[in-house]
Parts: C-alpha cells; sequence; structure tokens
C-alpha cells in the first residue's frame, strides 16, 4: 500500500480537535526510498533460536474467561500482542503467551503462571467515555471515491473508539455490558472495559518519526507462516505482534529490506492498479487520514518499492483477511510498532 508524503504545499484538514497536515505530493516510500532499492545481504534469519522454537509444542489450557483476560492483558502490556482481547484462548493468544515464555527463559508448561496473574490483580475497569472522543467520531463510507470526499476517516461509532482504545473485540465489550446497548452510547456513558494500557489515538501527531540511534541494532522479523512480526535485539526477542502479511495473489515480499520511513496517520492513495498487481495506474483516490484509513494510523515504508508495514481499519481481519502486499497489523500494536524501531532497521521477511 501506498501513502503520500509531505510537501512544502499543504493543505489543512480538521481531525478530532487538532489540525493534521495532508500531503499533496506523490509517495510510496520515504525520501531515502528514491533511489533504486538495494537487495540486502541474506542474513542468518529467522534466527536459529526462533526455527528451533517451532519444533516444541506445548499443550494449554482451556483457562476461563477472566484467567485467560488477565493473561492477554498482561501479555498486551508487554509487548508480545495476544491479538484482540476477548477472554478467549485464541491461535495469537497461545503463541504470544508462550513467545514471553521462551524470551524470558520460563518454563514452556500449560500451568497457570500465578506471576504473570499478579501483574494484572484486576482484569477489568470503568471508562467513561469524555465529550471530546466525539472528535473522532463521522461520517463513514465503502467506497474509495466516496472516502476521498470526507475531511478524515474517523471512527463510525462510540463503541469502535472504546473497542479499539481497549483493544477489545466489540462482541467482547457487548458481553460485559450486558444489558446496556452499546449501539447508543454517548459522552457521559460509563462502560466496563478490559484494564489494558489504552490506546490514545489523541495523543498521535501527523508527521515523520524521527530516528532513534538507540534502536539501530535492532532486527525486525516478519514470519509470514506464523502471521508474527517479531523484534529482536541482540538476538533477544523484546516484542511480538500479530499481523496478516499480505494476500496469495500479492503475498508479503521475502527478503531482507530496510525501513526506509515511519509517518504518523497518513494520507492514503487508493490506486486499484498497484493494490491488485503491483502497478501504478493513472487512477486514484486520495483517502485523509484517520484510524479508518485503509492503512490505519501508521504507514512504515521499506526499500520494497509500494510495500510497508501499516495499521488496518478492520482489526479483527489481523492474521485472517488478505492483505495487499503488505504486513498489516491491527492500529494500536502499529503505535507501539513505531516506538520499538527506526529508519534503517533491517526487515527480514521470510
Amino acid at each position: 500500500m501506498k501513502f503520500l508524503r509531505f510537501s512544502h504545499r499543504v493543505s489543512k484538514l480538521r481531525f478530532g480537535s487538532a489540525w493534521l497536515l495532508a500531503g499533496v505530493c506523490w509517495l510510496c516510500r520515504s525520501a531515502l526510498a528514491e533511489e533504486p532499492p538495494k537487495i540486502l545481504p541474506l542474513m542468518s534469519a529467522p534466527p536459529k533460536a526462533l526455527r528451533a522454537e517451532k519444533k516444541t509444542l506445548v499443550a494449554l489450557p482451556n483457562y476461563d474467561e477472566v484467567t485467560a483476560t488477565r493473561l492477554q492483558i498482561f501479555l498486551d502490556n508487554n509487548d508480545f500482542g495476544p491479538g484482540k482481547i476477548d477472554g478467549e484462548m485464541g491461535e495469537f493468544f497461545r503463541k504470544a503467551l508462550l513467545a514471553y515464555k521462551r524470551a524470558h527463559l520460563m518454563p514452556l508448561s500449560g500451568t497457570v503462571d500465578q506471576w504473570l496473574l499478579d501483574q494484572v490483580p484486576e482484569p477489568f475497569t470503568n471508562y467513561t467515555i469524555p465529550p471530546e472522543a466525539e472528535n473522532f467520531v463521522g461520517p463513514t463510507a465503502i467506497k474509495p471515491s466516496e472516502q476521498a470526499k470526507l475531511k478524515a476517516l474517523k471512527y463510525g461509532s462510540l463503541l469502535e473508539f472504546v473497542a479499539e482504545r481497549f483493544h477489545s473485540a466489540e462482541d467482547y465489550l457487548r458481553k460485559l455490558n450486558r444489558p446496556m446497548n452499546l449501539d447508543e452510547l454517548k459522552p457521559g456513558d460509563t462502560v466496563r472495559v478490559p484494564n489494558v494500557l489504552p490506546f490514545k489515538i489523541e495523543d498521535l501527531h501527523e508527521g515523520f518519526v524521527p530516528p532513534n540511534p538507540a534502536f539501530a541494532n535492532r532486527i525486525v522479523y516478519v514470519d509470514t507462516a506464523e502471521r508474527f512480526l517479531l523484534i529482536y535485539e541482540n538476538n533477544q526477542l523484546v516484542a511480538e505482534f500479530p499481523i496478516t502479511p499480505g494476500s496469495t495473489k500479492l503475498p508479503a515480499p521475502i527478503g531482507v529490506w530496510k525501513i526506509t520511513g515511519i509517518a504518523v496517520l497518513p494520507v492514503f492513495r487508493h490506486d486499484e492498479g498497484i493494490l491488485n498487481y503491483g502497478i501504478k495506474s493513472d487512477t486514484a483516490f486520495i483517502l485523509p487520514a484517520g484510524p479508518n484509513n485503509p492503512v490505519g494510523i501508521l504507514w512504515m515504508a521499506l526499500s520494497k518499492p509500494h510495500v510497508g508495514i501499516h495499521g488496518t481499519n478492520q482489526p479483527e481481519t489481523i492474521g485472517r483477511a488478505a492483505s495487499h502486499g503488505c504486513i498489516r497489523t491491527a492500529n494500536w500494536d502499529a503505535a507501539r510498532v513505531k516506538e520499538l524501531v527506526t529508519v534503517g532497521n533491517i526487515v527480514s521477511i521470510f
């Protein structure tokens, strides 16, 4: 997928309570990627430890809903994404739990780890919707031609706002708040939510993320089979997030690349030629920024043309629905990925 680079000539958009800049010049890569992409020498990726891990099968019990929620919250708060919080023993939850145990040299057993549970003594909390939440909710559209006419691609409802804020499945919030009708939420209403560190869209500011020298030695691995993005530093796994890695028609490009630019709240150029065939066409729609932008709240450009790591407007499809050659993750995970890597990091897709 592609986004637009900022230029000196910009127009202003109103999104929430802050002014955002909408770029008006073409871009699918950062300025560093304007040169022909260079294929880096293949590294020893995936790490030997990762290859060995896949051979180990561990049987986990079906935890009760509260225990599962507490473990999901713990993993999420520690950058081992379990997918959406729903109190169920899903695939991503199981994989994230075992990855955390391996990374921290914990026994790979199916027992409930009391130390982990002790970090989340209260699995649920109450959230009162503030008046400013309405700044992030607005009209929506399905067709790109209609989306392009909107000033911003905001949340379609306060329920969607709350669900993404607390990394949750909407159906799980409905279950937690029975018999309350969450389709009619309004500012001032109080809802029961998982006690996870919230994703605060109001803290995001449009623009490019500056390089972080402290993360210069980190390496990103994209495991297309297990559908996880893994971040390593000095052969130590420090974070792991579930993804959708391309599609059958346009799979994520196997190889070793580099991060060439990281943009927050990007504008998206919807080009059917790029999306379906990887070839730029003369017909496209310019879609404004917002959490319901097709690339969500983040575009991380790679040295492979037209390919990046990005957020999504459909977090419930992570790991299941196809992506057009890119690596797609939930917005709340995308917001954390940008804080854990930097421009210049190697990205190995395998």
